[in-house]
């Protein structure tokens, strides 16, 4: 090696290796050295440095004789090292070879190589990982316990699963009190508030969905990940853990409760013989109940229910629908009165009117279990999860307005100040089970009855996915499928034990509603994303966050101390283990 390659040459050679030339080019320098030695007596030694391809303009470029380079495994072309030829003429006198240098870049790329050239097991490896690579996203962190678990143990979700699950979380019985709440809001602000809170619950579950992905390497698949990540990993668990717990579990026994009785008013409904001769006990139906919800809770995961969450939305949209018919086409049974009802004192009439506040608002439902939706969907950099997610809650928000709004007026129309404190279902069994709509309110009833079943199971899977990952967590390893069943079956049947033993736990809905309802679906996606997306101080985002979430905190209050109220107010009637007691 020539030390006379110095200036850009040498110092750009010493920065890199060697190449081994190849039997052609050390054939071609021989024959090279032999016809020149012939020619003169009188030897030249040039030396050629390597220097990078388009670095000197061709005008001031040295005379150089190029070799032909070794394409590697990545597909660019190696560094060219020195080729010593002797010389005994000029070199603008020397016949120039004709050698086709392959003009590939220097930077590795894998659509530019030539296949020919590349070792095919090295170029499939190559191209799995690029694809890998864009399948993960943005290097998601992967936690293998997340195969273990029914929430994330499938990920091959859709826009229509996504909206069956939403669609099926979001409408519940307490659609069935809307028109009890016109009865102290009036037609206005009655309308006014339901439309606030579809759109406050939508903006909600918006923030929810965009979280979900919202930290790079990481996707955030349960409400509690998202509160750990917001306000830390035990802080967020004692904020949210409770009244999240206590939402899934006491909304699995009010569902007990409802569908139990569903399925014997169906059964008196449909058999007239039978109308006066109670078969089967409350207790009883209650039991029923639960051995069908038992039976659907040994599905696996999430995704497994998808079809069970498409019969219930199917049967949601159905009943809200032949409820407000059958109370418009019977008309109204008795003259009704549409002046807003008040109560004797001011103080009265205030707590009742955040009362029927907590019963628009506990209409929406179901914000707990958007991330665990979400995250049963696929997600890369190219298909991000959040894109299907929200096209599966618009699609669903879609029917949720068909249902609500069209209950809430018709059935407010229909009864007016004659409505039943227990909600619409109930005051179309009273005031038309015995004429002609028998046959419809039969059905009506078993489609409430089958609506609750369905329902069980997606709030019932969170509390599943808890359970077994506190295992996991303890066990590192997965929950074997005799405890899965055992820790299902416990589950279900302890919510029957508490519905036959506290059948008046629909009197604390008020209170429970306003401490866990509330802040799941309306305050907490609002300072999770404060906390999480750190938009600009006073920035449009920022107020708008600020003033909902605040908002929320007062609401929650009111209608808990307005809970409270009720119940002194109308008393509570503690009939432990006398479900079928009035």
């Amino acid at each position: 090696m020539d030390s006379s390659s110095g200036g850009e040459g040498g110092g750009y050679m010493g920065r890199e290796h060697l190449r081994v030339v190849t039997v052609r080019e050390v054939s071609f320098a021989r024959n090279m050295r032999s016809e020149l030695s012939s020619r003169s007596d009188e030897p030249e030694l040039i030396s050629i440095p390597v220097t990078p391809p388009g670095s000197t303009p061709p005008s001031q470029a040295s005379p150089r004789i190029f070799s032909p380079g070794i394409l590697t495994p990545g597909g660019y072309q190696g560094p060219r090292s020195l080729v010593t030829l002797t010389v005994s003429k000029p070199l603008s006198s020397l016949p120039t070879p004709s050698i086709n240098t392959p003009k590939i870049p220097w930077t590795p790329n894998l659509r530019s190589a030539d296949s020919s050239l590349t070792p095919s097991p090295m170029r499939r490896a190559f191209l799995n990982m690029k694809q890998y690579l864009e399948d993960i996203g943005h290097f998601t962190t992967l936690n293998p316990r997340d195969a273990w678990l029914p929430v994330t143990e499938s990920r091959n979700g859709n826009v229509f699963y996504a909206a069956f699950h939403t669609l099926n979380a979001s409408v519940g019985f307490q659609s069935l009190f809307l028109p009890v709440a016109f009865m102290y809001l009036g037609w206005t602000w009655g309308s006014v508030a339901l439309a606030i809170a579809f759109m406050w619950q939508m903006y909600s579950t918006y923030l929810l969905i965009k979280m979900h992905e919202s930290v790079p390497g990481k996707r955030l698949n349960r409400f509690i990940e998202i509160a750990q990540e917001a306000f830390g990993q035990k802080r967020g668990l004692l904020i949210v853990v409770p009244p999240l717990m206590q939402l899934s579990a006491g909304y699995c026994v009010a569902l007990t409760i409802v569908g139990g009785s569903a399925l014997q008013l169906f059964y008196s409904t449909v058999c007239t013989d039978c109308y006066y001769i109670d078969v089967l006990t409350v207790t009883e139906w209650f039991l029923v109940f639960t051995c069908l919800c038992w039976v659907v809770a040994l599905l696996p995961n999430l995704n497994s229910i998808s079809y069970v969450s498409l019969v219930g939305s199917i049967m949601a949209v159905a009943y809200c629908t032949l409820l407000w018919t059958i109370s418009v086409d019977a008309g109204r049974p008795l003259p009704v009165s549409y002046d807003v009802v008040r109560r004797k004192s001011d103080l009265a009439s205030t707590f009742t009117i955040f009362v029927a506040l907590g019963n628009v608002v506990f209409a929406f439902r179901g914000h707990n279990l958007i991330p665990e939706i979400q995250a049963t969907m696929p997600s890369s950099l190219k298909h991000p999860a959040h894109v299907p997610m929200w096209r599966g809650a618009r699609m669903a928000f879609v029917c949720v307005a068909i249902c609500l709004f069209p209950i809430a007026i018709a059935g407010y129309w229909a009864y007016g100040d004659k409505m039943l404190p227990s909600g619409i279902l109930f005051s179309v069994y009273h005031y038309h089970v015995m004429g002609g709509s028998r046959v419809l309110i039969g059905f009506t009833l078993l489609m409430v009855a089958l609506h609750a079943v369905t329902t069980y199971q997606i709030y019932a899977m969170q509390q599943f996915d808890f359970f077994e990952m506190m295992h996991s967590m303890r066990s590192n390893r997965p929950v074997p499928w005799w405890l899965r069943v055992l820790f299902r079956s416990v589950f279900v049947f302890f919510n029957f034990f508490l519905a036959v033993a506290m059948p008046f736990i629909h009197s604390l809905a008020g209170f429970l509603g306003g401490i866990t309802s509330i802040p799941i679906s309306f305050v907490f996606p609002c300072f999770m994303w404060l906390w999480i997306k750190k938009p600009s101080v006073r920035s449009f985002d920022w107020y708008l966050n600020w003033i909902l979430g605040s908002l929320g905190v007062c609401l929650s209050i009111c209608v808990s101390i307005s809970g409270i109220w009720s119940i002194i107010d109308t008393g509570l009637r503690l009939n432990f283990f006398q479900p079928g007691a009035t």
